[in-house]
């Protein structure tokens, strides 16, 4: 990934909030997969993001359930290639 300031980017290590973040249209950048446990994703940070997740954790965020789990099968196979 190339130099980004912490201005510019969103990170989370969450596979639930990504796929949601994906489904409302938010840019991932690239993904850290160097802990071989967990990887950290890291979102381009633009307007609503903050909001976006907030709404994800409270159960309030709506997206199409085909878009989300489309989202999630991409990730998973990011995830899991060599």
């Amino acid at each position: 990934m190339t130099k980004r300031t912490k201005d510019e980017v969103w990170t989370t290590y969450d596979l639930g909030v990504s796929t949601a973040l994906l489904c409302k249209g938010f840019e991932l950048l690239s993904l850290d997969k160097k802990n071989p446990k967990k990887a950290l994703f890291y979102f381009r940070k633009e307007a609503g993001i903050d909001d976006t997740v907030k709404d994800y954790f409270a159960d309030k965020l709506k997206v199409k359930a085909r878009s989300f789990f489309d989202h999630l099968k991409a990730l998973k196979n990011t995830l899991y290639s060599v």
